[in-house]
């Protein structure tokens, strides 16, 4: 892996910092590359100056945006995710054109839809269908501009009923999408590969790569148990680049784990071993 390779998520880490300062401190710390997560909890719609604040923030760090999630309602709060909400499907698709508007400026390309917790008093079957119906909205509006949509299993007892914890249930929503919408260009439809949320589900990652390579769109890294860096926890890091690296996965891979302090990116000048 080269250095090139590796992206700092800011939404997990540089959290002892504002939003707005860790761009900057990514780049101090000498990467050129960043993703956030949705920058607004709870609003689907920033106001003007917010979302040209978060623009000229990453414009003045000068660094490269290359990762960015979809609005997923109050995280903080618990939310992960509104698409699959048959209530909040105009909340989402308003935020997609924000999201729109951040890729014309910033030159992201690649975009996680977190799928939403089940609701309930709705139907696991209507949530399903609605949730494919808006993630072939998404990947129509972003593939005109040749961005990608990731699906991202999470973690289970840490994320509430959210319904996609392995990676063939990633790899059903993707399938789904492409079957019912062929006209939405499914194809910019992937697999988001994350170390933790995959290990804590106890999927084999070694096995995960190999069977559905062709379908990662994405690479995310932190270790399980814990979500902290790489070599805190039981995830064997070499064997894993290994499976990429013979699956031919040429993808960014990013560092989205939790800090169990400050923000100390020194480890990597060793990493990977």
């Amino acid at each position: 892996m080269s250095e090139s390779t590796y992206v700092v998520n800011c939404s997990i880490l540089f959290g002892e910092l504002p939003l707005l300062e860790r761009p900057a401190a990514a780049k101090a710390a000498g990467f050129g590359q960043v993703e956030f997560w949705w920058p607004w909890p709870g609003v689907a719609v920033p106001s003007e100056g917010e979302l040209d604040a978060f623009c000229q923030a990453l414009e003045d760090a000068n660094v490269q945006l290359t990762g960015l999630n979809f609005y997923a309602g109050d995280m903080p709060a618990g939310e992960r995710g509104v698409l699959s909400d048959p209530a909040r499907s105009l909340e989402f698709r308003d935020s997609v054109e924000v999201l729109v508007r951040i890729a014309e400026r910033t030159g992201v390309r690649a975009f996680n839809a977190l799928y939403g917790q089940r609701v309930p008093g709705v139907s696991a079957a209507e949530q399903d269908r609605v949730a494919a119906q808006n993630i072939a909205y998404a990947a129509r509006r972003v593939g005109e501009f040749g961005g990608t949509v990731l699906i991202e299993p999470l973690a289970r007892g840490l994320n509430g009923t959210y319904p996609l914890e392995t990676a063939a249930d990633a790899i059903a929503v993707i399938e789904r999408v492409r079957a019912e919408s062929p006209e939405s260009n499914g194809e910019n439809v992937k697999f988001l590969f994350d170390s933790f949320h995959l290990a804590s589900n106890a999927e084999d990652l070694e096995k995960v790569v190999h069977a559905h390579a062709a379908e990662i769109g994405h690479v995310q890294l932190a270790d399980a148990p814990g979500r902290d860096r790489p070599g805190t926890g039981d995830i064997d890091f070499a064997a894993l680049f290994a499976a990429l690296d013979t699956a031919g996965y040429q993808g960014r891979i990013a560092l989205e784990y939790k800090p169990s302090g400050t923000t100390d990116l020194t480890w990597m000048e060793n990493f990977p071993a």
